[in-house]
């Protein structure tokens, strides 16, 4: 496989939330020279929605007339564009519910959806994008990853559990071969059930030339991760993101017993610091990420030996990202008048890890009123019972919980991130009780400190952004990489 040297930027944009960080966001911070990143997570049902909607400036039919599996475009388009948009008060049409082993038509349009949100992304510039996908979402990944190497994408970001197996995976993808990846199934007999396995060649009558490799960077929050990762994963591994847990979304829980704080929050030690030297010792550039987002952070991280930062809320909340405007300006809004608050919930996620939300005093969401209802299903678990691989989620109904098996414990406080993160960027669900799925928006602890950074503003762009963070700081070197010279179908 060819082999180009790629130039990696100081900066990285953040992979917040399904939808926030699109295509859109992720094409204007590559402009600017850093390196954009589309959320890879439930692109499946956000394609759909947006054809639901009457994909009414046309970037997803554009990008899906480019897709080099043609028959697959318009076979989604037939099944779901809605010129016109849905009439008022008809729900979304819901993707079915992911099985164990996903069919030929359902890994088609996870290709079809990262393939279209990277592929925007990367339209009209010669900068670099990246997809970023939590480990934890196990069965879309290896389908979605290889429709955005399909697109071109430069670099993959993952976190949220051990992405182990995906040097391995993108090296295969690269060459369209088959590819694996971990399947976690409590209770699983013999370990095939735990696997994951995705096949290019099923999708082709006569197979492309390669495709580039992109470069991957795990996301750790631990030196024994970092150690992991570098010396046993299952391929090459280009670099490191490393979050702290003021960092937003999910949070990697603290090491040994949690304590909580008044405010109900889990409370990090020494113990969770990851020794930056431990970690320039193993030869790879990192980034961190975490309350680093001003020229200070920046400086902080070159001076530790850091590549440079990621950045998230900065990003999240100015103009080009995917947070639906209203949420967005009330929240800044808010944010001015001292009215905003981000709080590490250790119950809301049903993955069980701590996750940051925000509110604030127009906070819209009612979830005392919101019934539960599992109808999306991206963070259940799998596990198994009568000889086959079943699906449960805490946030789910909690009678259906318990009946296969869950404690009726963990159900308390748990929330449905799965329709929120549609909400929070205008995609939101209207379901059978008519109500519509409130949001549940989510940042980094530095936005109780946004209003400094918008100086009398109420809004601002991903260039004021940059040129913020670079600010005294652009003569450093960045970093060169070696990656596969990637290439567009």
């Amino acid at each position: 496989m060819p082999v180009q040297s790629v130039i990696l930027p100081m900066i990285i944009q953040g992979g917040m939330g399904a939808g926030v960080s699109d295509w859109r966001l992720a094409n204007a911070v590559a402009q600017q020279g850093q390196l954009g990143v589309v959320s890879g997570t439930a692109l499946d049902t956000i394609l759909v929605r947006r054809l639901q909607d009457g994909d009414p400036d046309g970037h997803m039919r554009r990008a899906m007339a480019r897709f080099p599996l043609p028959e697959v475009a318009e076979r989604i388009l037939d099944r779901y564009y809605k010129p016109a948009g849905r009439a008022a008060g008809t729900p979304y049409t819901l993707l079915p519910l992911y099985h164990a082993q996903l069919g030929l038509e359902r890994e088609q349009l996870l290709m079809l959806a990262g393939f279209v949100e990277v592929y925007l992304a990367r339209e009209g510039h010669r900068g670099l994008v990246g997809m970023n996908l939590l480990t934890k979402i196990q069965l879309p990944n290896l389908a979605t990853l290889y429709g955005a190497m399909l697109a071109g994408v430069d670099a993959v970001l993952m976190g949220a559990g051990i992405p182990r197996e995906f040097p391995a995976a993108l090296d295969a993808l690269a060459e369209h071969r088959p590819a694996v990846a971990a399947f976690d199934v409590e209770g699983a007999p013999n370990p095939e059930i735990c696997q994951i396995a995705f096949d290019p060649t099923q999708h082709w009558a006569n197979l492309p030339a390669p495709l580039g490799r992109p470069l991957f960077l795990p996301i750790i929050a631990s030196n024994s991760l970092a150690t992991m990762m570098a010396r046993k994963s299952s391929g090459r591994i280009d670099g490191f993101i490393i979050e702290g847990p003021t960092a937003g979304g999910h949070n990697a829980p603290p090491r040994g017993a949690t304590q909580l704080n008044a405010r109900g929050e889990p409370i990090y030690g020494p113990r969770d610091a990851v020794d930056l030297a431990k970690i320039a010792e193993l030869g790879l550039p990192f980034w961190l990420a975490g309350g680093m987002g001003s020229p200070e952070g920046l400086r902080q991280a070159l001076e530790a030996g850091a590549a440079g930062i990621q950045v998230g809320t900065l990003f999240a909340f100015c103009d080009e990202a995917g947070h639906a405007p209203d949420f967005k300006s009330s929240i800044l809004a808010a944010a001015i008048r001292d009215a905003v608050d981000v709080k590490t919930d250790p119950r809301a996620s049903p993955t069980g890890f701590p996750f940051k939300v925000v509110d604030w005093d127009a906070n819209p969401a009612d979830w005392e009123q919101r019934a539960r209802i599992c109808d999306l299903g991206y963070l259940r678990s799998a596990y198994y019972a009568d000889g086959q691989v079943r699906f449960r989620c805490p946030a789910a109904p909690v009678d259906g919980y318990v009946s296969k098996g869950g404690k009726v414990e963990e159900t308390a406080g748990r929330k449905c991130l799965c329709n929120a993160l549609m909400a929070n960027v205008g995609l939101a669900q209207l379901q059978a009780n008519g109500l519509v799925e409130p949001p549940l928006i989510t940042s980094g602890d530095d936005l109780r400190q946004i209003a400094a950074f918008l100086n009398g503003r109420s809004q601002y762009r991903v260039a004021d952004v940059i040129a913020y963070l670079l600010d005294g700081v652009a003569e450093h070197a960045q970093v060169d990489c070696a990656a596969a010279a990637p290439e567009v179908l």
